[in-house]
């Protein structure tokens, strides 16, 4: 949409006005060409939107261009300085879709090369523990993504490993990825705008990790008015706070608390057949913070940063065990925009990123304890300008890693000897990178990107020096369009899982002392369809190889004076490959999409198995979503998700036999056996009090799991050996984290 109108009349005039996205954002950057005689005048908008350009009078044709958002056209007759508003409508991969569809409920949206965006403001229909948006629980929801259970909020991508996922916080790493069993948001939703998901990470802009890349965008439009909003809920509690200081400078700041801790561990407790846990207490707390002041005209810094603090403590009486466990993040990254000539614009940020996890654990005279953690000191810089109206995306990376991967110590209350094992490592990244977005046909476009990495330890014992393609093309018509894509990465830090059911005492370890980063090769194809009005099914495939994988075969505890980490970790291979498919519908009183995945994953590694092919851990053949949102009336609203998925592969003995009268398993294969199939009905229910586009009051009621399925996490093996001391009797147990439920919340913006 775009107004303009007549100042006064001259030779030149000047024309004026901003780039705003649909949703009433500022767009820096964005390129505007005004064609007059057959001549090109070219300008970009600055950091706050806004552009002017003195051209000549006549019949002038506009283009207006920003990466990510659709190209827009339109004519007019420049006889005065005129004025004009703009609004761009988000890339999506069917170019018709997006040029006639300007719909308030695109709440999930398909960008180009399978890429997905999320507007979080048009989700909260979608049921959740809290009545708050989870992000994570919406991706999972998606093509590609594996249920993770119950057990932990991790992402599972295309065959790959949680550690196998970056998310970035504003550009900035995030390493400590859930709460407590991902039972709880990790994100305060009110305090992001927009999240967009790549599940082959094929901009060359992110790198370091072999699957996806999720960006969590804060809210980057200065605040014009005081306001909050938040969520009042039985488990906790959020608030989030706009304030303007001036005209050119204000801030958003977000709080989010437990504060009924007993609740989480009553729910553990009734979810397990067995008495299992005693005396839990769980809780946790986190901050979000944006600051923002416009310097200049051409100049905008951002400061943003994020904390969060989880404790849990166990005690068992019987065992006379005591157990607490701590982790916590913190990040924060001041960014500088700004816009240098008309078709130049430049950021830089600074960042540091920490995570930390503390276990203690103490029995009788015993003491153990296991702490790591991963500090990142980075400065990415990004320069964004037009060579012949075709974008270009350049930059440079650098990161200085601090690591401990492990610090264990093991202390004798009634001895003074102590055993101790620490391991620091300190690493450094550097990178280049370059993206270009040509427009080779009307209907053919390409995304051409390659990053160059290198990475050295400190100890100057490893080096390495990779080259990174990233190829997409991507035909399109006004109804169908095609992709193909082609992505090598290399992951040079990497997270050892010690724990299968969201408990964080996973760490990370960087490539030194001979470890070598991880690779991957991934191809994709896939299709986007307009089946018809506001209706849109994509299809796709994808094949990923993966070497020198790590596999750490042991738990938590594992300690031994002599031992290293190196010798612990086993190194492997693994491949990837499926189908996936979308439909999904944005508009109208009903919208939603439905999702299906099949897909294969293997590992293969020497010291497991016998050397042969097996099945990985979250090979779930089958994964079925479907999400619906249906607005009755404006006061009230109804959510529904559907979740199925192929149970988790575990290993289980096949046989038994005695070795002095005692029972010894043996095993056949490695991951030989599956859970149940997991299936998951959720409901959600809003009413609305009011409801503005500045104000808003409604209550939530939720149902998670709403026909109290038993989903176990894990299995425990009861044995029983008979008299005769020549069999056994052998019974599964399978713990169940939690059953049905229920939330209940006040939502509330003023």
């Amino acid at each position: 949409m775009f107004c303009f109108y007549g100042v006064f009349a001259q030779t030149k005039a000047v024309v004026a006005g901003t780039i705003k996205s649909s949703e009433n954002e500022n767009l820096f950057g964005a390129a505007i060409s005004f064609t007059v005689n057959n001549i090109d005048y070219y300008v970009l908008t600055d950091s706050i939107g806004f552009f002017s350009k003195k051209i000549p009078l006549g019949k002038i044709n506009v283009a207006v261009k920003h990466q990510d958002y659709v190209e827009k056209h339109f004519y007019f007759d420049l006889s005065k300085d005129t004025l004009i508003s703009i609004s761009l409508e988000k890339e999506r991969s069917v170019l018709n879709e997006v040029i006639i569809t300007n719909s308030k409920k695109a709440g999930i949206t398909n960008l180009s090369g399978g890429k997905l965006s999320f507007s979080l403001k048009e989700l909260v229909n979608v049921p959740t523990v809290l009545g708050t948006t989870d992000i994570i629980k919406i991706l999972q929801l998606t093509p590609g993504v594996q249920n993770s259970g119950d057990a932990n909020g991790y992402l599972y991508v295309r065959g790959g490993d949680p550690g196998h996922n970056a998310i970035l916080y504003s550009g900035t790493p995030v390493y400590g990825m859930s709460h407590l069993l991902g039972i709880f948001p990790f994100y305060n939703t009110d305090h992001i705008k927009e999240v967009e998901f790549d599940k082959s990470s094929s901009n060359s802009k992110y790198g370091g990790r072999l699957s996806s890349t999720t960006q969590l965008l804060p809210n980057k439009i200065l605040p014009s008015y005081f306001s909050i909003q938040g969520n009042i809920g039985v488990l906790a509690s959020q608030v989030t706070l706009a304030a303007p200081i001036n005209s050119k400078t204000g801030f958003y700041i977000s709080g989010r608390k437990t504060y009924i801790d007993e609740v989480v561990g009553a729910l553990i407790k009734n979810g397990s057949e067995s008495n299992d846990v005693n005396g839990m207490n769980y809780g946790f707390s986190d901050g979000n913070f944006t600051f923002l002041s416009q310097l200049s005209k051409k100049n905008l810094l951002t400061i943003d940063a994020f904390v969060s603090a989880d404790a849990l403590q166990v005690k068992d009486g019987n065992l006379a065990l005591k157990t607490s466990l701590k982790w916590s993040n913190f990040i924060v990254s001041p960014t500088l925009g700004t816009t240098f000539s008309s078709k130049v614009f430049m950021s830089n940020a600074f960042y540091f990123s920490q995570y930390s996890n503390d276990l203690r654990m103490d029995q009788a005279t015993i003491q153990f304890g296991v702490s790591s953690y991963v500090k990142d000191f980075g400065f990415n810089n990004s320069l964004k300008y037009l060579i012949k109206n075709i974008p270009i995306e350049s930059g440079f990376q650098y990161v200085l890693h601090n690591l401990q991967p492990q610090k264990i110590s093991i202390k004798n209350l009634n001895d003074s000897s102590n055993a101790f094992q620490d391991s620091k490592i300190n690493s450094s990244e550097a990178a280049v990178f370059t993206t270009i977005k040509p427009k080779i046909t009307d209907h053919f476009n390409a995304e051409l990107g390659v990053r160059i990495n290198y990475y050295f330890s400190a100890a100057k014992t490893d080096s390495y020096l990779h080259f990174q393609p990233r190829i997409l093309l991507n035909y399109a018509t006004d109804h169908l369009s095609f992709y193909a894509s082609y992505n090598k990465q290399y992951q040079y830090l990497s997270m050892i899982t010690t724990s299968s059911v969201g408990i964080p005492t996973d760490f990370w370890i960087a490539s030194s002392d001979g470890i070598k980063p991880q690779t991957s090769d991934e191809f994709s194809v896939g299709s986007s369809l307009n089946v018809a009005k506001n209706l849109v099914s994509t299809f796709g495939g994808f094949y990923r190889s993966m070497k020198d994988l790590l596999e750490y075969p042991y738990g938590v505890t594992q300690f031994n004076e002599t031992t290293t980490l190196k010798s612990d970790l086993l190194v492997g291979k693994g491949k990837a490959y499926g189908f996936e498919l979308m439909l999904r519908k944005n508009n109208g009183k009903f919208n939603g999409w439905f999702s299906y995945t099949l897909s294969w994953s293997d590992r293969n590694f020497d010291e497991l198995n016998n050397g042969n092919t097996y099945f990985a851990k979250y090979d779930r053949r089958h994964n079925l979503s479907l999400v619906g949102m249906y607005d009755l009336n404006p006061k009230w609203n109804f959510g529904l998700t559907q979740v199925f998925s192929s149970g988790n592969r575990f290993t289980m003995p096949t046989s038994w036999y005695f070795i002095n009268n005692n029972p010894v398993k043996e095993y056949s294969a490695y991951n030989n056996a599956q859970m149940p199939n997991y299936i998951r009905t959720d409901l959600s229910v809003n009413y609305f009090f009011m409801k503005t586009n500045t104000k808003e009051s409604a209550l939530n009621f939720s149902m998670y799991n709403t026909f109290n399925i038993d989903n176990p996490i894990y299995v425990v093996l009861n044995i029983q050996v008979n008299d005769d001391r020549k069999s056994v009797i052998v019974k599964q147990e399978k713990k169940v984290l939690y059953r049905m439920l229920p939330s209940i919340s006040w939502r509330f913006k003023f």
